[in-house]
């Protein structure tokens, strides 16, 4: 504690990401990084851009990247709002749209554990809603009737750290019953096998869709995400970004991303190896025992009856290899484990194996 930070400062309990040590022969599947590299239209993209113009701002604006963006969905561009990365796009909502005195945010109790950083961030009343014993989202628990007007509703689909998704009639019957307040619905990971809400802007304006290319277009180390709802609220999302930094992102970002949303033939095929590699390593967890949830994400939560989960993510780091464990009620028993290289899957489950019988 310092003297010279602001009073809320003292209280903040912020967001701890993925560990990123340096360690020989590490196989990472804790951070859900992409396992193929991004595209070469990217890479491309963003070496084009590196010259003596960086000497300049980028363009405030990001008419580029709206534009890509705007074009692969078919919108207009000014239903596209751009961040430094979904975290930073995410800040700006909570800012912008979730800030009404006493009236809750809810949310799932098991979600992405950012929200509840920024509520404490921005002073924002939440509340926690249990998932399922099925670690599904209940629907009903979001349609009210409600005892306290919600300030908002925000949820991950397909959800994190489960994987889970709900479909896109679930998430037009929360929006329908919350005309007057923004639903975010985070799709981070929508891209390897859900639905996009997106569909539902023309009936549903109240629907806040996020998403990031740190995922599916393998531009984790680019940090460039966007927003997309009516241009009502886009707008108030840039009020707030202009009052806090209006050049938010950099002109190799800005280049590289909109390359990269235009790949489309890179996108689909990267995509649907990554399926595959989910697919394969679900069924393989099982054969050792594993209880996995059904996932549409680029990671498998699983867990096994007969071995504490911490337990276990400690053996295989000690093996070199890192995946994500929950120090967190519900769920302490789970590992979230990144779809990696087929090569990779192999190396996590033959560890697994000896791990399993060793301390039978």
């Amino acid at each position: 504690m310092s003297r010279f930070w602001s009073d809320h400062v003292v209280d903040l309990a912020p967001y701890t990401p993925g560990e990123q040590p340096k360690i020989n022969n590490l196989l990472k599947l804790n951070t859900n990084e992409h396992p193929a590299g991004p595209s070469l239209r990217a890479l491309e993209a963003i070496r084009a851009v590196i010259n003596d113009d960086l000497r300049r701002y980028p363009d405030n604006e990001s008419v580029a990247l709206r534009r890509a963006a705007a074009g692969l969905y078919g919108l207009e561009i000014e239903q596209i709002f751009p961040g430094n990365g979904s975290d930073e796009v995410l800040a700006h909502i909570f800012n912008a749209l979730f800030r009404h005195g006493d009236r809750p945010l809810l949310m799932p109790d098991i979600s992405y554990s950012f929200y509840r950083t920024y509520c404490q961030l921005y002073q924002i009343p939440y509340r926690a809603i249990p998932l399922a014993d099925d670690f599904s989202i209940r629907v009903s628990d979001y349609t009210g009737p409600h005892d306290v007007a919600p300030a908002g509703i925000i949820f991950a689909n397909p959800n994190a750290p489960t994987g889970m998704a709900l479909g896109l009639a679930d998430i037009r019957s929360i929006a329908l019953a919350n005309p007057d307040i923004p639903v975010v619905v985070d799709e981070a990971y929508v891209d390897f096998g859900a639905e996009s809400a997106i569909a539902l802007l023309h009936e549903c304006s109240n629907i806040v869709v996020v998403h990031t290319l740190s995922k599916s277009r393998a531009l984790a180390g680019l940090r460039v995400g966007f927003a997309i709802a009516s241009k009502e609220i886009i707008d108030g999302l840039v009020r707030v970004k202009d009052s806090f930094n209006s050049y938010p992102i950099d002109s190799i970002a800005q280049a590289g991303a909109a390359a990269a949303l235009q790949d489309t033939v890179h996108f689909e095929q990267t995509r649907k190896v990554v399926i595959q590699a989910r697919e394969n390593l679900s069924k393989q967890l099982v054969s050792l025992g594993f209880e996995v949830l059904p996932s549409s994400a680029n990671f498998v939560f699983a867990r096994h009856p007969g071995h504490d989960g911490a337990a276990l993510s400690r053996a295989l780091r000690a093996q070199g290899i890192l995946v994500r464990h929950f120090n967190q009620p519900r769920i302490d028993q789970f590992l979230r484990i990144t779809v990696g290289t087929p090569e990779d899957c192999t190396r996590l489950c033959n560890t697994l194996s000896d791990i399993i019988l060793k301390t039978h």
